[in-house]
């Protein structure tokens, strides 16, 4: 084992793969073989396998606490006024444990706003009202008041863990250990010790512990926690893999790419916890609004009590009873309950088809969406270019050229960047990097980087254009000619001297079309933005069927662009996955990263993140946050009306207690199950 593993670790950059490790890992993998039906499917972090569920479900609405309380509390009402022509004392007794268990959760959250923030809000109202009936031997009613007001706060508790996926279960899928293959063995090490280049062993229904890429093995890997797909998909050598998603049968090498704070999943959880303490501007508002209107109340209900009798005449006790009513039934518990339930019910529903909102404000903000601007590479394409054309200067050697230009571009991301490096080792075999200095990415443009004394170049064509000393026939035409046919095209230059030309194709992503048709039967214009030249970017919009094209940008000129629509046209979205379409992302009203394959600096400023790329998700999502915003208006007219309703025929008509709270708490019930209805839209 010793000897296999130390030829596991002969080092030998191979244009960042190294295949000797690999090949001594597949003798590893024979000498597994024989034990692999007998592998636990808990073994080594002890998680759950393939066969099993995870440890943890989404808690139903019956096990939630404040569901339990709510529920006892009714119980308990009920009980106290069955007996209550009975047996008096026990009734009442009955009737103070019921408010004490539905309440008290209430009741400490307004003590704690009026202590901290010395400030009133609704839960005190609720729970002065409840006294106030009981005060004036209204037991059942206060019970009532408490029963249904406890019951609505559960259910939007309920509404808010749906939609944050309940950070305690998603940090239960966080893998804490790892198989790391070294010069000794295996050995176990926490993932906080992994570094970007580790060797990893996943053994089949492990966790897989870091982001990386299958270096040997094949297996399905169920990805539901990072994309929401519920089926597991087939990765092979070469593929990415995410951590805190589970292997499957197959035995997986993995190397890793990502520290443990950087990885997708770290990134997911840090999303989640954003969302929950990310609120919409109208929810500010209502917040707001309630406590001035808390004061409001309060001011009238004193008012009544102390001034009726001796303004209208009417006893104590009877301007006590209506100033009860009146706080019953002015209370905005239904208007305050308008906003969050729909936004976060909304929020549940995207995350189920892989859309990661990092917050209530952007569903309001998708609802407004006038356009929808589209990066090109890895957006509206794949992604996943290929070099289709070498074009070299008569003085170099082809094959030459391309190992100096693939060893530049092997410390790029970019996809570009991985096509040249997969043709150079498809055509060169395995080569070593060539010595390198000063590399670095020219962003919006491209790389560069000195070898054998010579600075090179690969980007964009356009310093061909203008007056410009490079500009020469033979160039010009190629690049005209290869641009017609839709393909990107790069140069590469030698101390300023063109050394050569490449051109590479990315394919449309197949939903591409559907998903810009669905945009534009909602009524939005669909643009697209691009670093790309204008002739090949028009190859690309055409196929696509956008409404229009703005190409040749950098990345400040594409955040120009998303503010020159914003005046023009109102809220724009911004979709993209690369670091240049970060600041875009920014300037958008909202703004859409690609999950699975977008770097870090979209992921991390997007608001809204596409967890599987699904492009053809984003037409429905905005349909969503439209519905979820008429749901909002529907629950805030509908909530004001009663309120009006109750306290003017409070004063008018006299209303009983009963039906003011009824009337009160029924409305604050129905607006909660109102936004709840998109949880199944």
């Amino acid at each position: 084992m010793d000897i296999i593993l130390n030829e596991m670790l002969v080092q030998g950059t191979k244009y960042g793969k190294e295949r000797d490790m690999m090949q001594a890992a597949q003798r590893l993998q024979d000498t597994l073989s024989s034990s692999n039906r007998t592998l636990s499917k808990n073994s080594g972090s002890g998680r759950p396998g393939p066969n099993r569920k995870p440890q943890f479900q989404l808690k139903s609405m019956l096990k939630n606490k404040e569901m339990q309380a709510a529920l006892g509390s009714g119980l308990l009402m009920l009980m106290a006024w069955g007996i209550s022509h009975w047996w008096q004392w026990l009734s009442v007794i009955l009737y103070v444990v019921s408010y004490a268990l539905g309440g008290w959760s209430k009741a400490r959250e307004g003590i704690e706003t009026l202590i901290r923030e010395h400030d009133l809000d609704v839960n005190l109202l609720m729970i002065a009202a409840s006294l106030g009936a009981a005060a004036i031997g209204y037991w059942n009613e206060g019970a009532m008041l408490i029963f249904i007001f406890a019951l609505s706060g559960a259910l939007e508790s309920y509404t808010t863990e749906r939609s944050s996926k309940d950070i305690s279960e998603l940090m239960a899928l966080k893998p804490e250990t790892a198989l790391r293959l070294s010069r000794e063995g295996t050995e176990t090490v926490g993932i906080e010790q992994l570094l970007p280049g580790d060797l990893l062993l996943v053994k089949p229904g492990e966790l897989i512990p870091a982001d990386g890429r299958i270096s040997k093995g094949v297996s399905a890997v169920n990805q539901a926690s990072i994309t929401g797909e519920s089926v597991p998909v087939n990765k092979v050598e070469g593929d990415e893999v995410y951590a805190g998603t589970i292997n499957g049968e197959g035995v997986l090498y993995v190397e890793v790419s990502q520290s443990s704070e950087d990885t997708l999943f770290s990134k997911i959880i840090r999303m989640v916890e954003e969302a929950q303490t990310e609120v919409p501007d109208s929810q500010r508002f209502i917040k707001t609004f309630e406590s001035v209107y808390a004061r409001i109340v309060v001011a009238v209900t004193l008012i009544v009590i102390a001034g009726a009798p001796i303004a209208l005449g009417w006893t104590w006790a009877a301007a006590f009873y209506k100033a009860m009513v009146f706080l019953v039934v002015a209370s905005p518990c239904a208007l305050v309950s308008s906003i969050m339930p729909v936004m976060l019910s909304a929020i549940s529903n995207r995350a189920r088809r892989g859309i990661l909102f990092k917050g209530g404000a952007h569903v309001e903000n998708m609802a407004l969406t006038s356009v929808v601007a589209f990066d090109k590479t890895g957006t509206l394409t794949m992604g996943s270019p290929v070099v289709t054309d070498w074009i070299t200067a008569a003085e170099y050697d082809a094959d030459e050229l391309l190992h100096i230009v693939a060893t530049i571009e092997s410390y790029s991301l970019h996809p570009l960047a991985r096509a040249i490096v997969a043709k150079a080792e498809a055509e060169l075999g395995q080569r070593e990097l060539l010595p390198t200095e000063q590399v670095q990415a020219l962003t919006g443009w491209g790389m560069e980087g000195i070898i054998g004394g010579v600075k090179w170049k690969i980007g964009r064509t356009n310093v061909l254009d203008g007056p410009s000393p490079l500009a020469e026939p033979q160039w010009m035409e190629s690049r005209a000619r290869l641009e017609a046919e839709g393909k990107t095209v790069s140069i590469i230059l030698a101390d300023d001297r063109i050394a050569g030309m490449l051109a590479l194709r990315d394919e449309l992503r197949p939903q591409a079309q559907e998903s810009v048709k669905r945009l534009q039967a909602q009524g939005i214009w669909v643009v697209m933005l691009t670093g790309d030249r204008p002739e090949t970017a028009a190859v690309i919009a055409e196929q696509a069927g956008v409404d229009a094209v703005y190409a040749g940008l950098m990345p400040e000129d594409k955040v120009s662009h998303i503010r020159m629509l914003r005046e023009q046209y109102g809220h724009v979205v911004m979709v993209g996955d690369g670091v240049n379409d970060a600041p875009a992302l920014t300037a958008a009203t909202v703004g859409l990263g690609m999950g699975m394959h977008g770097s870090g600096a979209a992921l991390e400023v997007a608001d809204v993140v596409l967890m599987n790329d699904g492009i053809e998700e984003i037409a429905p999502t905005i349909a969503l946050a439209r519905k979820a915003q008429r749901v909002v208006k529907q629950n805030m007219i509908f909530a004001v009306s009663v309120i009006l309703l109750l306290v003017i025929s409070n004063f008018v008509q006299d209303i009983a207690l009963p039906f003011g709270v009824i009337g009160h708490e029924g409305s604050t019930l129905l607006v909660i199950l109102n936004g709840l209805r998109l949880l199944r839209s």
